[in-house]
């Protein structure tokens, strides 16, 4: 039965409610306000923890993990915090973090709608009739136009009296800043997501990432293409950020920007006027600029480096493909290409990429990898791939590695998993921005 010690968190539009039950912290007044916490994983975001605030600080030995349950969830840890953040955790502090599985299905807050048909940029249509050609998704997209994601709400009851959630803070996610670029050369309006490193130094210069999605994170939404996995989250990670501080730019695209018939919107000049003018804005490297891509964000990032060869210096291409007859320019490039030997689309036709590309002059290293390694594992097999001094790297992963069991493999499942896996990769994230290659 829940009472006034119990802590009801309803997801309201996932219609989820779970239960907390708090103690009775001895000598502690109601907490101010509980907090929920959400982080983006591969698969899309995820509620991951509370946080509750008092008006004073708790210490770690006031509490206990064993006297805290949630209904429907299951308690990683409980500990003090300074800040509504996991990362901030202390040995006392005015917050108290409660840490959820992440693995629980109620941690995922992804809802699905029957897909719609999206615009189609004018300029992809134009002469398709004439070629008696329709335009479509790129290769094994699904069109995930109505998706949404539930907004965690909560109200405690507690001893002293009940207390509302104030908000959410989204990990890594709330530091992008949102913005519209108005172009004046395309005509175009493209909101965008744009994160800046924390204290970043205007004396020094700085990378920049530029990361695109797939078709499936086409939407009016401007939050889109960040909560629907780590194409763009990872490069803001606390993780890289120490180790790579870089400006990360994250496009949210309202239209097709890509198709499998080798066409793009104008949305190829539009995203490269709009990294050109951010370089005035901030000082970011001209020398270290890197694309990014999933399926139809990477058809783009290929797009971009066939048309205009020099403008990035290397490129992370993954579940994507280009025509064969097409590639040449990018011959001497920095890529690092990861596809799925489950993906029927990318897979061969990366396959035909490479080897246009290696006919164009170009040295190709190769490796098959098993999407279901540890970091170790990932770490070691990186490293007997890079050792072969290529400039480009072709991984696949191997046939029934990236799918977990929790997906039923139909549709684009191998295509999907594959940007699931690749953005979690660290040593790729670190190669890509290397500048002694």
């Amino acid at each position: 039965m829940t009472t006034r010690r119990n802590f009801l968190i309803g997801l309201g539009a996932s219609g989820l409610v779970t239960s907390l039950s708090l103690p009775a912290l001895a000598g502690t007044p109601a907490p101010l306000k509980a907090i929920a916490i959400t982080k983006v994983y591969g698969d899309g975001l995820r509620f991951v923890a509370i946080a509750l605030e008092y008006p004073q600080s708790l210490s770690a030995d006031m509490i206990k993990a064993s006297d805290f349950s949630v209904e429907g969830r299951n308690i990683t840890d409980v500990f003090p915090a300074t800040a509504a953040d996991p990362d901030s955790r202390s040995q006392s502090g005015k917050f108290l973090i409660i840490a959820l599985s992440p693995d629980d299905a109620a941690a995922r807050l992804k809802q699905e709608d029957q897909p719609q048909a999206m615009p189609v940029a004018a300029s992809q249509t134009d002469g398709a009739a004439a070629a008696g050609k329709k335009p479509h998704w790129s290769a094994g997209d699904p069109n995930d136009s109505g998706v949404t994601w539930a907004t965690p709400q909560a109200t405690i009851a507690t001893p002293e009296g009940d207390v509302t959630t104030s908000g959410v803070v989204n990990l890594v996610l709330d530091a992008f800043e949102q913005r519209v670029w108005n172009d004046p050369e395309t005509g175009d309006s493209l909101p965008y997501n744009l994160f800046t490193p924390k204290d970043y130094d205007p004396a020094k210069t700085y990378p920049l990432v530029n990361f695109m999605p797939d078709a499936g994170a086409t939407s009016t939404d401007p939050l889109m293409t960040l909560k629907q996995g780590l194409g763009a989250i990872s490069w803001a990670s606390p993780e890289d950020q120490a180790a790579r501080p870089a400006f990360v730019l994250a496009p949210q695209y309202a239209e097709i920007i890509a198709d499998d018939d080798n066409r793009t919107s104008s949305m190829l000049e539009t995203t490269l006027n709009l990294i050109k003018a951010l370089g005035e804005e901030f000082p970011i490297d001209p020398a270290r600029r890197y694309t990014t891509g999933q399926s139809g964000g990477g058809m783009l990032s290929m797009a971009m480096n066939i048309k205009y060869p020099d403008f990035f210096a290397a490129s992370f291409l993954v579940a994507c493909q280009w025509g064969p007859e097409l590639v040449a320019p990018m011959a001497q490039n920095r890529l690092f290409i990861v596809t799925s030997q489950d993906d029927p689309g990318a897979f061969p036709g990366q396959n035909a990429d490479t080897e246009a590309l290696e006919a164009a002059g170009a040295h190709v290293a190769r490796a098959i990898w098993d999407g279901r390694w540890d970091d170790d594992q990932f770490q070691f097999a990186f490293d007997a791939l890079i050792a072969q001094g290529a400039r480009i790297n072709y991984v696949s992963f191997a046939k029934g590695t990236v799918i977990p069991a929790t997906d039923n493999g139909q549709g684009a499942a191998g295509h999907r998993n594959t940007w699931r896996l690749a953005y979690s990769i660290a040593p790729i994230r670190a190669w890509i921005m290397r500048t002694d290659i």
